[in-house]
């Protein structure tokens, strides 16, 4: 112990140590994220406060402010705020005529959709901020996974690596990128072209984009199964369409205006119309008792909310709504009280199921009164023991029959105490507010522009969106807050943390000095390649940019000892410096996709090492044949 502390780099030994630890707890996953990456920053703080670490000024380089520091960093509360931005967008609906595009045409494969969103991806990241892409992309491949009945784990995590391979191309595609150009300038040398690395890059991008589309998907674990099985997507429930006289659907023929529904009868001025329906167009007037599942009655209710649900329907489940249009202006402070009541009047879909011992039992859904009772809406019923051919209003209800409600969430809260009916736990959705959609997508847009022009900052750009789309009601404060991932703001700041103590130690800086003593230090091909693994294995253990401003100048002091191209090693320094798939605090596209594609840090070494690899191997082959190393 003691001949530890007298020796003077035991600070940088201990931190390289604790690097080793994090990487294996973070690979075994026995303990949650979270509590692991507590652990390394509660070990990093008490190992600075025992033996402190002074710099040329006399203050600790590992005191608890420092550490304690990269829960403030920009780049952390950007993602924060995109993720909050990205759940505005997804409940307002804003995509969905993008969406449409690449789900609903049906000459359109599910291979040429994620396709084509890749490629759009890839393209626009050169030029524009990787994150909000990202951000704009993650719904559209949920909705296409959730209609061709594709896992979000199978491509989720293609999305980000998408994002990094097009910001490869050009200076402006990453930061990295241009704090490598910054590097040069400060050496000595002239700054980088805008497609001074365009050729090579995109060599490296479409060995990458191969390997994304051919393998990468079944290296991925297919969780949609126990996603299905807690959702009950595919669930059909009985409900009842009125075609109102303005109705945008009168005189298309029934068996094609809605072929997501089942529709099981149409009753017609008194007269019941059975399947098969070729050959009828839809009148006005008309009852449709359709079979649905609870996420196309969902989405009939964004698009026409008239269908499901009568005027007096709306007022029962929006009271506050109409209440505000009443009283006008009159109050605009909106305090604690009113935030609370605007969470409670969200509008949700909820499943109630009725018990064997219910009084309900027998009696008619209008019988029961719902409505009045507790104000909720019937939309839908399922049963499953025989077909249902009349109108919802006039079922009788039996046990085990499951409901489809839509209320406030209030209102379904209140019938947790019920006997007579039962809140189906984990049922309960919030409905998009299409209405919303063209604000929520004016301040989503005008983030992205702000931020990929260089007009704002990405952080100042994404924490505006995400208060203006409060602000706009857009989303509520529960919502936002709910949107915030707290493994990904516990992750990344215990390894900002680790990241400051490797600096401070010298621990990064020793890594970089070891690659100096091999053996085949005078040959530039080699040289090159063993520079091109090393900076991509410590660019998913440290940030992109500290790779970049650490590796830039030793590169480019290397090649001019071999007599090499300074410009070359250069770039070779943007290219690993970009390789951060293996870990999700590599790159902030990965820890955006984490979340929706049900990852966990082991899937992204399991995913990242062999494309790693693989742009390894490309960039050899472009080094001895396109640069002639």
């Amino acid at each position: 112990m003691i001949n530890f502390i007298a020796d003077s780099n035991y600070h940088m030994w201990f931190v390289l140590a604790l690097t080793c630890v994090a990487v294996y707890l973070f690979a075994r996953e026995k303990y949650p994220l979270e509590v692991t990456s507590i652990l390394i920053l509660t070990a990093l703080m008490l190992f600075g406060q025992l033996f402190p670490l002074p710099d040329a000024n006399g203050r600790n380089q590992l005191d608890a402010g420092p550490l304690l520091a990269g829960f403030s960093n920009s780049a952390l509360l950007a993602v924060l705020a995109l993720l909050v931005m990205g759940q505005a967008i997804i409940r307002t609906d804003a995509l969905r005529p993008l969406i449409r595009f690449f789900v609903n045409n049906k000459w359109m494969p599910t291979w040429m959709s994620i396709l084509g969103i890749l490629l759009f991806v890839m393209f626009f990241s050169a030029f524009l901020n990787n994150t909000p892409l990202v951000i704009l992309a993650i719904p559209i491949m949920q909705a296409i996974g959730a209609s061709k009945g594709v896992a979000d784990s199978r491509y989720m995590m293609s999305l980000s690596f998408a994002a990094i391979l097009g910001g490869m191309t050009t200076l402006v595609g990453s930061s990295t990128n241009l704090l490598v150009s910054s590097a040069m300038v400060e050496i000595g040398y002239a700054p980088l072209g805008f497609f001074d690395f365009l050729v090579p890059g995109m060599m490296l991008a479409a060995a990458g984009l191969a390997y994304i589309v051919l393998i990468l998907p079944h290296l991925m674990p297919n969780r949609l199964s126990l996603k299905q099985s807690l959702e009950g997507d595919k669930k059909e429930f009985v409900a009842e369409l009125d075609i109102s006289s303005d109705s945008n659907l009168i005189g298309q023929e029934c068996s094609v205006a809605m072929p997501e529904l089942d529709i099981r009868l149409i009753q017609r001025r008194g007269h019941i119309i059975l399947p098969p329906f070729e050959g009828y167009t839809i009148e006005s007037g008309d009852v449709m008792i359709v079979a649905a599942t609870r996420e196309a009655l969902s989405d009939m209710l964004s698009k026409y909310p008239g269908f499901l649900l009568s005027d007096e329907e709306e007022r029962i489940i929006s009271p506050h709504e109409h209440e505000d249009k009443d009283k006008g202006e009159e109050d605009d402070d909106e305090g604690p009280a009113e935030l609370e009541q605007a969470v409670e009047e969200t509008r949700i879909l909820a499943e109630l199921m009725i018990p064997p011992a219910s009084r309900y039992i027998e009696m008619t859904i209008d019988q029961v009164g719902f409505q009045r009772q507790f104000g909720i809406v019937i939309l839908g019923i399922q049963r499953r023991a025989r077909v249902v051919r009349r109108r919802l209003g006039r079922i009788r209800l039996e046990p085990g029959d499951v409901l489809l409600a839509i209320g406030t969430q209030g209102a379904v809260n209140s019938m947790r105490d019920q006997t007579d009916v039962m809140v189906l736990s984990g049922s309960k959705k919030e409905l998009p507010v299409p209405k919303k959609a063209p604000i929520a997508a004016i301040i989503f847009l005008s983030t992205v522009l702000a931020a990929s022009t260089g007009f704002m900052s990405i952080t100042v750009a994404a924490i505006t969106g995400a208060v203006l789309l409060i602000a706009t009601g857009c989303l509520n404060i529960r919502q936002a807050t709910r949107a915030l991932d707290r493994k990904i703001l516990l992750l990344v700041g215990s390894m900002l943390a680790l990241n400051v103590g490797l600096q401070a130690s010298g621990g990064a800086q020793f890594i970089a000095d070891s690659m100096l003593k091999v053996p085949f230090a005078d040959n530039p091909l080699y040289m090159a390649a063993m520079l091109f693994i090393i900076v991509a294995f410590c660019t998913n253990i440290l940030s992109n940019n500290a790779c970049a401003i650490l590796f830039t100048p030793i590169a480019m002091g290397m090649a001019v000892n071999m007599g090499a191209d300074p410009i070359i090693f250069a770039i070779t320094v943007i290219f690993a410096a970009n390789c951060s798939f293996a870990s999700p605090i590599g790159y902030q596209t990965n820890l955006l996709v984490m979340g929706p594609g049900h990852y966990r840090f082991r899937d992204f070494m399991k995913a990242g090492i062999p494309l790693v690899f693989v742009l390894w191997g490309a960039y050899i082959l472009i080094a001895k044949y396109y640069y002639g190393l």
